[in-house]
């Protein structure tokens, strides 16, 4: 029923070119990210479109170290503060229902969503 494309990496179902949906998730609270994955999981099951993911993708470290002393005096003693900005990739058909459904789903506000349709 599925045939890929080699040179446009669309799937053509029944003569029509089915574009990709690229989402791509970041954020600090590694829990809330895994949530919207689920929400956009039980979305593509309800509607029946393929979903290639979450790929997790390398967490980064943000690190920034802060004297402890502000006036300079005394030993040199430093705090170690860091923010992890995690990542995830997901994959799905472009369905005009199913991206309909991931647009009103309910992200946090700390979280980062970006939406990118391939053809």
């Amino acid at each position: 029923m599925y045939k890929r494309r080699q040179e446009a990496d669309a799937l053509i179902v029944f003569g029509v070119i089915m574009q990709k949906a690229r989402i791509r998730l970041t954020g600090t609270d590694y829990q809330k990210v895994e949530e919207v994955c689920e929400k956009i999981k039980e979305i593509a099951e309800r509607t029946g479109v393929n979903l290639a993911g979450p790929i997790p993708l390398p967490t980064r470290k943000l690190v920034v170290p802060i004297r402890k002393s502000p006036d300079g005096e005394g030993t040199a003693s430093w705090d170690r503060w860091q923010m992890r900005v995690h990542k995830r990739l997901i994959d799905l058909d472009a369905d005009e229902r199913a991206l309909r459904q991931l647009m009103r789903t309910q992200v946090p506000k700390d979280i980062g969503i970006e939406i990118v349709l391939e053809s």
